[in-house]
């Protein structure tokens, strides 16, 4: 059985069948299939009427790579570009131009699957002019890429290079007093570095609940360089936040590096959709602690903001990276399987 298989194989890559050998067949008593496959050996008699010799010198033809190599990399192309525009500066600085290259990639999905239709027409019709072909596969394995490209793209985008971008373009500002400094001074703040004074006034700290819990503690600053009590600061515009890092109804906030005693950096928060959570929260903790946040902004509290920012885009690239030779690595175990298939279906 398995010599059979890879005979198969070897038949349908290496032998495929001319036209000329086709008629050949059929003249002598053969009969090939749909797909122009050979009659298995042994199974040639050669004392049927009129019978030559079926593989005659000269009759055989190289091996077409060229549908292989599309099968393989077309699919594979059309997923790299599409998972690039998506993730890279494209998707933020030009969406307009990024849907419309991923679009075009589209089209080449729907073209791809005019050709299979119009090739399974034509074997349906009995078209004498058909011949077997890779449209099918072609056009399923492009649909396939186009989609895990734009969802998997999308997805690295929001959670990695988009907060990248949003905090490059915003300002750096080191050395921030939350005594002195307050929010409507510095709005454009996307990473700040605090004086070694501040401290979370973990006292002070309280969640919001809405499905899940928005917690936030004031940044305030310490008496002394060796005291843990905190100055009552008039405002207090600087909050550290986090979600799911503390009950809600207790001050006991354990978001970020809240316990790191070398933190004293945050890094903006960029996600629209949790700030009005976040405000709410802070509106909570100024009617229950008898404090005021004229403007608050909220970070995220931690050691090295910098260090965090260029984190992202390294996980972007590796995502992509990833995605490209997962991607890869199926497309040649789908056209292999493909091939086998093929080959075997020759067979019957």
């Amino acid at each position: 059985a398995h010599t059979t298989l890879v005979r198969d194989f070897l038949i349908a890559l290496i032998l495929p069948v001319s036209e000329s050998t086709t008629r050949m067949y059929a003249s002598n008593g053969f009969q090939t299939d749909s797909y122009g496959a050979f009659p298995e050996a042994g199974s040639l008699d050669m004392s049927a009427k009129g019978a030559t010799p079926a593989f005659l010198r000269g009759q055989r033809r190289r091996l077409n790579v060229v549908p292989l190599f599309i099968a393989l990399f077309g699919p594979w192309a059309l997923f790299g570009i599409v998972f690039a525009v998506m993730t890279f500066s494209v998707h933020y600085e030009q969406p307009y131009l990024a849907y419309l290259i991923v679009a075009l990639g589209f089209l080449a999905v729907v073209g791809t699957g005019v050709a299979a239709f119009n090739a399974k027409r034509r074997k349906l019709l009995k078209d004498p002019g058909y011949e077997p072909s890779w449209y099918m596969f072609l056009f399923l394995s492009m649909l396939l890429a186009w989609t895990a490209a734009f969802v998997a793209g999308d997805v690295n985008f929001y959670q990695n290079t988009q907060p990248y971008f949003d905090l490059k373009n915003l300002n750096v500002y080191p050395d921030v007093d939350p005594a002195v400094m307050r929010g409507q001074m510095i709005m454009d703040a996307g990473r700040i570095g605090f004086t070694s004074s501040a401290r979370l006034d973990l006292k002070r700290s309280i969640g919001f609940k809405n499905v899940d819990v928005y917690c936030v503690a004031p940044v305030s600053k310490a008496k002394n360089a060796t005291s843990k009590d905190l100055e009552t600061l008039p405002n207090y515009d600087f909050w550290a936040v986090g979600v799911n890092c503390c009950s809600g109804n207790a001050p006991d906030f354990h978001c970020g590096e809240f316990n790191s005693a070398t933190a004293h950096g945050g890094l903006r928060l960029t996600r629209d959709d949790q700030r009005p959570f976040f405000r709410l929260a802070v509106q909570q903790a100024e009617a229950a602690y008898n404090i005021k946040a004229v403007h608050p902004l909220f970070f995220i509290w931690m050691k090295d903001p910098h260090a965090a920012t260029e984190s992202m885009w390294v996980e972007g690239v590796k995502e992509y990276m990833i995605g490209l030779f997962t991607h890869f690595s199926v497309q040649m175990f789908l056209v292999a399987s493909a091939t086998l298939v093929f080959a075997r279906i020759g067979q019957l």
